[in-house]
């Protein structure tokens, strides 16, 4: 194998077919009845094959990870059994697998890919013709396993037949040294005969071990996964996500080697933006408690609040802090049954800055807790597998202010930051005598500050709640910056005081706005609530079913 040197800049190409051979490129060819086969990773530490149809995916595939390859196989585009069985044989024989869109051999791309490889010889799976004619040797084979195995001298080991959701996973879990024939569910077959003609014999390339093809497993990518798995490249499919932080398998995988060169095969990957920042921060390997580095759906949250060392501002600090960690997760556990599809993770928010009735030290009316005070329990939590949030009560300074004093703990990957408005006080206001406010350009402030921590650090998603339970507490909150994907900004609806109370200011804090991208909280109060809801009341009653609930 040769490995071409990766830059660590990213550059995301749209491969088409028709392009220019990749640089580099070793001459070789078949020789007294072999054919040499020779794959390399490509340059950039990124490419992305975002083909919309099937035929120009296998191509633009073959041409990332392929530079010569004496023996091709194709199979007709849309013909399931013949593509199976393809995929089944080019990962057997280690050759790539590409499609002919109109299955008369007509394709100029898929011609031009052929003369590309050097292919002398054209295994063609449940057809009759290969693109570009000439002195290649044409093969062809019925798309039965009988056929296919003895046209290639593979031992084709016996299968359960493939459902069509399934097909991506079957041939991503194909095994060079032992394929599997992979047939379809319904039992379509590709008509009978014989083969005709001989294939040379392969010598495969070295695989690509340093290689990470993520596949969303789409039916574009079919072939060009059969084509990673001949070449000997990992693949991983991301089940649909074409953000790699979504997946904690592709979070493990990719930090494997984190200068390795990475391959996004699917038409979605080319929509998807910032795909490069998002698989440098995968590559990190720092993950969220519960696992993957995006915090909803695939999480739910049970939070304690309150601040350390007092139990006047929360159940959080009636204990130590061991204590609350079994507490958290004592309460958190009751929802592990109510919420099946998603991880149930303990947490913490701790009240970082107290509103003070009186003028503080600094005139800001909010006393800011030391980080030394703080750290011990966000790193307890860590260690525990707890998700922490710290609380802002600035009083009458600003919340970036009051946010830059704790930058040492939000670099950690679980701990987020939590902007309780109702203590944000104008340069004449005091607590218990106005209920405080934040117009939405602060929050956006807020949002900016921590995004650019978060995307520096390559750290996973953090989540910002917005504590609210009136609407004018966040005066233009239906206009907050949602556009960035380093966070999870949620709205926590914190009131108190008779259930019917707090289902309506639920549905009126939802009715503001924005429609979508918002994640919603919910607190339970074990005294002022009446009466406190159950979790199973909780999850029953509370719609939509809201991604934290927070208890205080």
């Amino acid at each position: 194998m040769r490995r071409r040197t990766a830059p660590l800049a990213v550059s995301a190409l749209l491969l088409a077919a028709g392009c220019t051979a990749s640089a580099g490129s070793e001459d070789a060819g078949s020789d007294g009845g072999s054919a040499s086969v020779t794959a390399s990773a490509p340059d950039q530490r990124l490419t992305v094959v975002a083909d919309a149809e099937p035929a120009a995916a296998a191509v633009s595939t073959s041409r990332a990870l392929f530079d010569e390859a004496g023996v091709v196989v194709l199979a007709p585009d849309g013909d399931a059994a013949a593509t199976l069985l393809g995929a089944s044989a080019a990962v057997g024989l280690g050759v790539p697998l590409l499609l002919d869109p109109e299955g008369e051999g007509a394709d100029d791309a898929v011609a031009a890919e052929l003369d590309r490889l050097g292919a002398a010889t054209v295994l063609v799976v449940g057809g009759d013709a290969a693109p570009g004619g000439g002195d290649r040797e044409v093969v062809t084979v019925p798309a039965t396993a009988e056929a296919v195995g003895a046209a290639t001298g593979l031992d084709l080991v016996e299968a359960d037949p493939v459902p069509a959701d399934g097909e991506a996973a079957a041939v991503a879990e194909l095994d060079p040294d032992a394929p599997a024939a992979l047939v379809p569910e319904d039992g379509a077959a590709g008509g009978d005969g014989e083969a005709s003609g001989e294939l040379p014999e392969v010598t495969r390339a070295d695989p690509l071990e340093d290689t990470v093809v993520l596949a969303a497993g789409t039916p574009e990518s079919l072939a060009g996964v059969a084509t990673a798995r001949a070449a000997g490249a990992q693949v991983q499919l991301t089940g649909g996500s074409t953000d790699p932080r979504a997946s904690a398998d592709v979070v493990d995988l990719v930090a494997q080697d984190p200068s390795g060169t990475v391959v996004a095969l699917g038409a979605d990957f080319g929509t998807e933006e910032g795909l490069d920042w998002k698989l440098e921060t995968a590559a990190t390997g720092a993950q969220l408690p519960g696992g993957g580095q995006l915090l909803f759906p695939q999480h739910f949250m049970v939070a304690l609040y309150g601040h350390p060392g007092t139990g006047s501002l929360g159940v959080l600090g009636e204990q130590d802090v061991d204590a609350s960690v079994q507490r958290a997760r004592d309460t958190a556990a009751p929802y592990e049954a109510l919420v099946p599809d998603a991880t149930v993770v303990p947490a913490f928010e701790v009240i970082a800055t107290v509103a003070s009735q009186f003028p503080t030290e600094e005139g800001d009316y909010s006393f800011e807790a030391p980080v030394e005070q703080l750290r011990p329990w966000v790193e307890a939590a860590g260690e525990a597998g707890l998700y922490v949030v710290l609380d802002l009560q600035p009083g009458r300074t600003d919340f970036v202010t009051q946010a830059e004093r704790y930058r040492e703990l939000l670099v950690l990957p679980h701990v987020g930051l939590a902007l309780d408005p109702e203590w944000r006080l104008a340069p004449d206001q005091v607590h218990l005598t106005q209920i405080g406010s934040v117009p939405v350009e602060e929050v956006d402030r807020v949002v900016t500050w921590l995004a650019d921590l978060t995307r520096e650090n390559r750290l996973p998603q953090k989540l910002l709640v917005l504590h609210q339970f009136r609407v004018d507490m966040i005066p233009g909150r239906e206009n907050v910056d949602l556009s960035r994907d380093e966070l999870s900004v949620m709205v926590h609806a914190d009131g108190q005081g008779p259930q019917g109370s707090k289902q309506e200011t639920w549905r009126v804090l939802h009715d503001v706005g924005p429609a979508e991208g918002l994640a919603w909280g919910w607190k339970n109060f074990y005294d002022e609530d009446q009466p406190m809801l159950t979790p199973e009341e909780t999850i029953a009653q509370v719609s939509p079913r809201p991604q934290l609930v927070s208890y205080q």
